[in-house]
């Protein structure tokens, strides 16, 4: 058994960055703020009150002179501006820490079935949700154990050796009130969407341009629950979301199938590798009862 390190640093650090400093408490803010999705759960999670918070983002913006967080529906999320910052952040603190935990980071989808597995494994994980892209930009850092891939595409253009744990599907999702019958990709014809960036959307979108399907991309959101929120609330939106966390129209089932995958980043840890195995091996049971169709056979890598 390895011995636990009593002396373990977890340094809070400032990082100046063209020439303005920014303390810890503001990069805290944002980290939460990228886990939760709220400033009030963020405020409550740091122990300061709502109106301190938002105090300390805006003195922040007003120094770069542009956005960190942004109002999507009802939450908050990170604008790219925010998200760059959190890198610099996570760039140099991981420099200065020694992390006992294995680091995971990735799409939403991937992350929150690892996230939901997590409660029944030995090992210690730190689990942040992106996107795929900016995930990646964290993993050529090295400052991630495992990458989570909702959409391999991004292993396929960079040549990253990837393994896949499951499968999935998109299922189209509507207007609460939608009483339209769609029964045909025919149906799709003229349909307003919102898509999502690093996600496996880009299945659909060619499935519809091969056959001859005019449709218009409205806007593009960073995850699939505020693309859910969005066309939810709408008249005429639609969207494709992953099937094992969406109820919808599985018109597209067979055209949208792929997998979500991982990308070990780090070979120091044994940790990681038992991680790997217990996903493609014993944990493969709990993953067919979260929604998504098991391996089979259970291990498979792919290159």
């Amino acid at each position: 058994m390895r011995e636990e390190n009593k002396n373990k640093i977890n340094p809070l650090i400032g990082v100046e960055i063209d020439g303005e400093v920014y303390d810890y408490k503001l990069f805290q803010t944002l980290e939460s703020i990228s886990k939760t999705y709220s400033q009030r759960k963020t405020a409550k999670e740091l122990g300061v009150s709502h109106s301190v918070l938002n105090r300390r983002v805006k003195n922040a913006e007003d120094k770069i002179g542009e956005k960190l967080v942004e109002t999507v529906g009802s939450g908050s999320e990170l604008t790219d501006k925010g998200l760059e910052f959190l890198n610099i952040y996570y760039k140099y603190k991981n420099r200065l820490e020694d992390k006992e935990e294995v680091i995971i980071a990735g799409g939403h989808i991937t992350t929150n079935l690892i996230q939901s597995l997590s409660y029944d494994l030995p090992f210690k994980t730190l689990i942040y949700s992106s996107d795929d892209e900016s995930a990646y930009k964290l993993a050529k850092q090295d400052l991630v154990d495992i990458l989570a891939l909702d959409d391999p595409l991004l292993a396929f253009e960079n040549d990253l050796n990837f393994t896949a744990i499951a499968y999935d599907h998109l299922v189209l999702v509507g207007p609460s009130n939608d009483n339209k019958k769609i029964e045909s990709m025919k149906d799709l014809k003229d349909m307003n969407f919102i898509g999502v960036k690093g996600t496996a959307q880009r299945l659909a979108w060619n499935t519809l341009k091969q056959n001859n399907i005019q449709f218009t991309i409205e806007r593009e959101v960073k995850s699939q629950f505020d693309a859910f929120k969005i066309v939810r609330n709408s008249d005429n939106l639609y969207t494709f979301l992953n099937g094992s966390y969406f109820n919808g129209n599985d018109l597209l089932k067979r055209e949208t199938r792929h997998v979500i995958s991982l990308v070990q980043c780090n070979d120091s840890k044994d940790e990681i590798y038992n991680i790997m195995e217990y996903l493609l091996i014993d944990g493969q049971k709990q993953i067919q009862k979260e929604g998504f169709i098991p391996m089979n056979p259970y291990q498979r890598r792919f290159r």
